[in-house]
């Protein structure tokens, strides 16, 4: 199968799913209305309630909920072939993914910028909001340390990515002082310098490492970027949202969709051909990347770029609380995961545009790779070409990179930058997941103080500077302890399954304040992949523990997954009983915007 018949069928599905299907929830199912006051115009405050564009609010969002799903589950469940990957992300992200997305943002804007598990609060009941704020919270601690520990890997030892990607903080910066303190609201003036400074930083970055004085200033070791990171992190979370993070995180997006865009382009140039099969032998099980069957395996491993939790958490977080128009849910919401499926397409098909012994050799440890009897075909050349040893190197990073440069090398006169383009891959996969990081960070100290004020009430001021300073200092050790140490790249697999079941307490809360709204009859909306993902999730769950973790004697993730899966199992069953509840309701009561909903909620 040709690589651009995939590209222009997922383009096609995207963008009528967008004109019929998102346009339906935004006016039928959700009535999202101009002339209601957000939370960003009635709570104001220049720090973290900030109306902001809807093209850079869309460039914050995408940029922060695009993190390492979309690159590398993809890439990963290409062992079972390029069909039933391409089925989930295109089905999962129309019907699933946006739909999840849209509601939490939805719910979130409703309820003044709150959290998921403060809407679960709200909307279900108090046991139920504190239960999965605990869930949330540990849930966002493995997802930033692991999103981290994917930085680290990929910026250790390269100074070329190191610089490129640490010019993008002060660019960011300047763009944030332009855009707030010389000329407000001009985004084409801040874009152009945003953009002529990023690729200035992208054109020089070989220079940089074919300096040796240069290039000892931007090398670190695997120990450095761990530390790093967590600092970047912590000021991510306390300096305004319009000096560091929303500038930042739209500046990269010119980085990623250019970067999408350019592949794509590379794809109808060169038009490859899929050389993977579209079903594999591993769909029942026994593969070298993920010993699991095809299903339930395969909703786990493509998160992000499908339907993934860690969106409810930046779609609760940071994004409610910088819209200025209720209509831009839409556009920002369900536009931002259709992207974002596009981009999980495209690293689906660089993956699978390698031939198989080089994809497997890439991505299986080396004695698995031997025990399947392939002899790589091109690898060799391409190690080669890109001046790195890429065989032995499983987590779908390199894969993808090398994907990547293989399209980009075969357009015409590009064939002598294979190394130039796989360098350039690499840098690329560290800022798509950076971005993520910081927007996650800020998220985790606004649930952090939420939980805090519990306990000391002055901790729910959001502008209370000490409260945000601490709450930032206890939630950015956690994570940065975990990336330090490194011992959280064993629990990937129990994150595939967390960020599933996150996803689908969105979905379940999310359905259950349509039925509060008076809005049961497009309830199927949410509930249909809602209810399909609990036994999926809780299936991959129940698989893990027995045919993963304890036969190899992981006791510690056994238990973590086994309270994960009951927390979140008490979320699922206290809101079946408020949808029953809701629905013996007779009498609707008007809410505070007018609206006749069937219970109101006070906060």
């Amino acid at each position: 199968m040709n690589a651009l018949t995939l590209v222009f069928v997922a383009l096609c599905v995207f963008a009528i799913a967008y004109r019929f299907y998102g346009v339906f929830m935004a006016s039928r199912v959700l009535e999202l209305k101009d002339d209601r006051e957000t939370p960003a115009v009635t709570m104001a405050d220049g720090h973290d309630y900030v109306k902001t564009n809807k093209y850079i609010l869309f460039g914050h969002h995408f940029a922060a909920i695009a993190a390492a799903g979309p690159l590398l589950g993809p890439v990963l469940a290409a062992q079972f072939g390029f069909l039933p990957g391409a089925l989930w992300i295109i089905v999962g992200c129309v019907l699933a993914g946006a739909v999840h997305d849209t509601i939490v943002l939805f719910a979130s804007v409703r309820h003044k910028g709150k959290s998921l598990a403060r809407i679960a609060e709200y909307e279900i009941g108090k046991t139920t909001g504190t239960v999965a704020s605990f869930a949330v919270l540990f849930i966002l601690i493995l997802t930033l340390a692991g999103l981290s520990i994917a930085v680290v890997n990929a910026m250790f030892s390269s100074p070329w990515g190191t610089y490129t990607v640490f010019c993008t903080i002060p660019i960011a910066i300047l763009m944030g002082i332009y855009l707030q303190k010389i000329r407000p609201g001009d985004v084409k003036g801040a874009s152009v310098i945003g953009v002529v400074l990023l690729f200035f930083a992208i054109v020089t970055g070989p220079f940089i490492a074919a300096d040796p004085v240069l290039a000892g200033l931007f090398t670190f070791s695997k120990k450095q970027i761990a530390l790093f990171i967590p600092v970047y992190g912590f000021f991510a979370s306390v300096l305004p949202v319009w000096l560091l993070l929303t500038p930042r995180d739209y500046l990269s997006t010119y980085l990623k969709i250019g970067t999408i865009v350019m592949l794509t382009l590379g794809i109808v140039v060169v038009h490859p051909n899929l050389s993977m099969e579209p079903v594999t032998k591993y769909i029942s099980g026994g593969g070298p990347i993920i010993p699991g069957a095809v299903f339930p395996f395969i909703f786990i491993t493509i998160a992000c770029g499908a339907l993934s939790g860690f969106h409810a958490i930046i779609g609760t977080g940071t994004t409610p609380k910088m819209i200025g128009n209720e209509r831009e849910i839409l556009f920002i919401g369900y536009g931002a995961m259709l992207t974002e499926g596009f981009v999980a397409i495209m690293a689906l098909i660089a993956a699978c545009v390698l031939v198989p012994a080089d994809y497997f050799a890439i991505n299986a440890a080396p004695k698995a790779f031997q025990a399947l009897g392939m002899v790589p075909v091109h690898l060799p050349e391409l190690a080669a070409e890109v001046g790195e040893q890429v065989q032995g190197r499983p987590g779908g990073a390199v894969s993808l990179a090398v994907g990547m440069a293989y399209i980009f090398s075969a357009v015409p006169f590009m064939k002598s930058m294979m190394a130039y383009w796989y360098h350039f891959a690499i840098m690329f996969e560290a800022v798509f997941i950076l971005t993520a990081v910081d927007a996650g960070t800020r998220v985790g100290r606004y649930l952090l103080q939420e939980m805090l004020s519990k306990v000391v009430p002055k901790f729910g001021d959001f502008t209370w500077k000490p409260g945000i300073a601490i709450a930032s200092f206890l939630f950015t050790a956690s994570w940065g302890y975990l990336v330090y140490t490194g011992d959280i790249t064993t629990i990937w697999p129990l994150f595939g399954m967390s960020n599933q079941l996150l996803a689908t307490s969105g979905l379940i809360i999310g359905t259950t304040m349509l039925i509060r709204l008076g809005k049961a009859r497009y309830a199927w909306v949410t509930a249909i992949p809602g209810i399909f993902m609990i036994p999926v999730t809780m299936s991959a769950g129940y698989l893990n523990i027995t045919k993963n973790y304890l036969p190899k004697g992981l006791t510690l993730l056994a238990i973590l997954s086994v309270v994960l899966m009951v927390l979140m199992a008490i979320v699922f069953i206290s809101a079946f009983v408020k949808w029953y509840q809701l629905m013996r309701v007779k009498e609707p009561v008007p809410d505070q915007y007018g609206d006749m909903v069937l219970e109101e909620v006070e906060e």
